[in-house]
């Protein structure tokens, strides 16, 4: 199928943020490619939802992210299925303490392959076709990639990694595409729960004090994919509470 509406291809779209977004730039009137890894039951419901409101706007894609080939896989069978790619949200993580001492490297490859090498390369492979619809690229990275916390050292390496690559896209794919990155602080608390003293302290770190919504990042990836954000590239948005003054 063809269409006149803009696509987005939105990796780890089946849960939690990436879910949010896929529903807010569905209700902005975008089309969607939506990745997932393992969560099928969720993508499905998901899926089933927007094409409620919108039949064919929806087009599922299951790949590990650490698997270099599906990479450029996942642009083409966007491309091949709505006939133009308008924007990239690199949304899926690999998220677990790596405390230094205990850190391996096979848990040092693994999150950089999903949060830096992933990105890169999807952008990479999705560059000819941003450049046609002087499109954008929003990489979702995280508060602990400039302040690390003690047991996430090899994780908060790799999204500040992923920063690097967000600066070096936007120079590097510019003027035709504008690439930026925004960095949640609390906005939704690990899936098998949080220790209560370290979420009051990450809390008490938070001017706002209080958690976000994962609404509060799908509007900000909204608005960096919209004309407004028109002559900004390059730049890390923290939607944090105010946490990285800290």
């Amino acid at each position: 199928m063809s269409t006149t509406r803009r696509v987005v291809l939105i990796t780890g779209a089946a849960r939690r943020v990436g879910a949010a977004i896929a529903r807010r730039l569905h209700a902005d009137g975008h089309d969607l490619a939506l990745h997932y890894r393992a969560s099928s039951t969720d993508m499905h419901a998901l899926a089933d939802d927007l094409e409620v409101a919108r039949p064919g706007s929806t087009l599922m894609l299951q790949a590990e992210l650490a698997d270099f080939d599906r990479l450029p896989e996942l642009v083409a069978k966007t491309v091949g299925h709505y006939g133009r790619l308008d924007a990239l949200v690199n949304n899926a993580s690999a998220f677990y303490p790596t405390p230094a001492g205990t850190a391996t490297p096979a848990q040092w490859d693994e999150l950089f392959a999903v949060n830096a090498r992933a990105p890169f390369f999807l952008a990479q492979a999705a560059a000819p076709h941003l450049k046609a619809a002087r499109g954008a690229i929003v990489n979702i990275a995280d508060v602990y990639a400039e302040k690390p916390r003690a047991d996430l050292a090899v994780y908060a390496a790799s999204k500040a990694a992923l920063l690097a690559v967000t600066r070096g896209l936007a120079v590097s794919l510019g003027p035709d595409v504008r690439v930026n990155a925004v960095s949640p602080g609390a906005i939704l608390w690990p899936d098998g729960g949080i220790d209560p003293d370290l979420q009051e302290k990450l809390l008490a770190q938070t001017p706002l004090g209080r958690v976000g919504e994962p609404a509060d990042i799908a509007a900000t990836v909204a608005w960096l994919l919209s004309d407004a954000a028109s002559y900004v590239t390059g730049q890390t948005l923290h939607v944090d509470g105010g946490r990285a003054l800290g």
